[in-house]
């Protein structure tokens, strides 16, 4: 009786710790979390919120970190996030471009899937990786000035 209690708990914490892997991650943080607690937990890790570029009902809110090359935007209903938006503020396209490749190279081997890219110039690249969890867009657009983004959305 003892062994088959021993092995309901280990197959329970297994899939505990499964149908969590489900869930879309922001650099180790679940994106499941509910809004408050996420917003804390990127206060801990030195984000600070811009209340000029936060609205007033807390839908999308404005973050940053002095050390970081990217703002982030979160966007909530509800009190659970929807979306996450990393936007980089690069001086020159060359920089935009590789840093493009780097980290869908990265998305590549942290999310096991390749991206679909439904386009692919110099200038002007767009990779989208779904997981189990939700969405990572990748955005490069050198148009008229160097602008790069990453996108998290949570399946809902």
């Amino acid at each position: 009786m003892k062994k088959i209690f021993v092995a309901f708990v280990a197959v329970m914490a297994l899939y505990a710790c499964s149908s969590g892997e489900k869930d879309l991650k922001y650099r180790g943080l679940s994106m499941a979390l509910p809004f408050e607690t996420f917003v804390d937990s990127l206060q801990a890790r030195g984000f600070a919120v811009d209340s000029a570029k936060t609205d007033s009902t807390w839908e999308r809110v404005s973050m940053a970190k002095p050390d970081e090359k990217f703002r982030l935007m979160l966007a909530q209903k509800d009190g659970i996030l929807l979306a996450l938006q990393e936007n980089y503020k690069i001086s020159t396209n060359d920089s935009t471009r590789h840093l493009w490749q780097q980290l869908r190279d990265d998305f590549e081997k942290e999310l096991g899937a390749w991206p679909n890219c439904p386009i692919l110039k110099d200038d002007h690249k767009v990779a989208k990786f779904e997981t189990d969890g939700g969405f990572v867009t990748l955005t490069l657009e050198n148009t008229y000035r160097p602008t790069f983004s990453v996108l998290y959305e949570v399946k809902k």
